[in-house]
């Protein structure tokens, strides 16, 4: 089996080493993954503009083929799907913070996946919290057992993993609501920042089936996504 992993983290980032190292158990991996950190570009691409994408030595002492490129997640999956062969299976992560709620639309981890989909493979993206990746790393051979024990890649080709801090479980979940609020803030000369307050919490929905109440509460959750947006309630009706 062919594994392509990217992140929106940068090549150097620790989560998509971890991630490598396990990966390699099944299958034949290549990396091809952002320079720089690309985080909450979502699902954009470079048209019009030339950039580079260069061979990297940065997981040489794995032994796997990797490329730094010098766009967005998107891209890479593009790139690599084009000009690299046939991949039976992406990964995307391990994304340094959660990836779940409304935060998926930003989410360039996540944009990974869905541009995987469009080449029609299968694809998983992995975040857990931020700046401690060995909770994930240990979840690593739990989670995939799910995923074959109860034959998920047959049912649907996208899938989110959030990995929380000390899980003790693993939940399928649908996508939640709001995790986070943006303020902006004046920092002078005309200037604005953004200032990001988590607004989810433990408790605001009793429903371990929503992926912000399941992480919260300490479980793995797993959410079968698609990247098709039409309302087939409303359009059933109206057709």
């Amino acid at each position: 089996m062919r594994i392509l992993i990217t992140n929106d983290d940068g090549i150097g980032a620790e989560g998509i080493r971890v991630l490598v190292k396990w990966a390699r158990k099944l299958g034949d991996v290549t990396v091809v993954s952002p320079k720089v950190e690309q985080s909450a570009k979502s699902q954009s691409i470079i048209l019009r503009t030339p950039f580079e994408v260069k061979g990297s030595d940065v997981f040489s002492d794995l032994g796997i083929t990797a490329y730094g490129v010098g766009s967005t997640p998107a891209d890479c999956v593009r790139f690599a799907v084009d000009r690299l062969g046939t991949f039976d299976l992406v990964f995307s992560g391990i994304n340094r913070g959660l990836n779940m709620g409304y935060d998926v639309s930003y989410s360039g981890t996540c944009a990974a996946i869905f541009e995987a989909n469009y080449a029609h493979i299968p694809a998983v993206a992995f975040s857990t919290v931020p700046d401690d990746f060995s909770h994930a790393e240990a979840a690593l051979d739990t989670v995939w057992d799910y995923f074959e024990k109860n034959k998920l890649l047959s049912y649907c080709s996208l899938y989110n993993v959030n990995i929380p801090e000390d899980p003790h479980g693993v939940i399928m979940t649908r996508q939640g609501g709001a995790y986070f609020r943006d303020h902006f803030v004046d920092c002078g000369d005309g200037k604005v920042i953004t200032s990001t307050v988590v607004v989810a919490k433990k408790g605001d929905h009793d429903d371990l089936r929503i992926d912000t109440e399941a992480v919260f509460s300490g479980l793995v959750s797993i959410t079968p996504m698609t990247v098709d947006h039409t309302d087939f309630d409303v359009l059933n009706k109206l057709i």
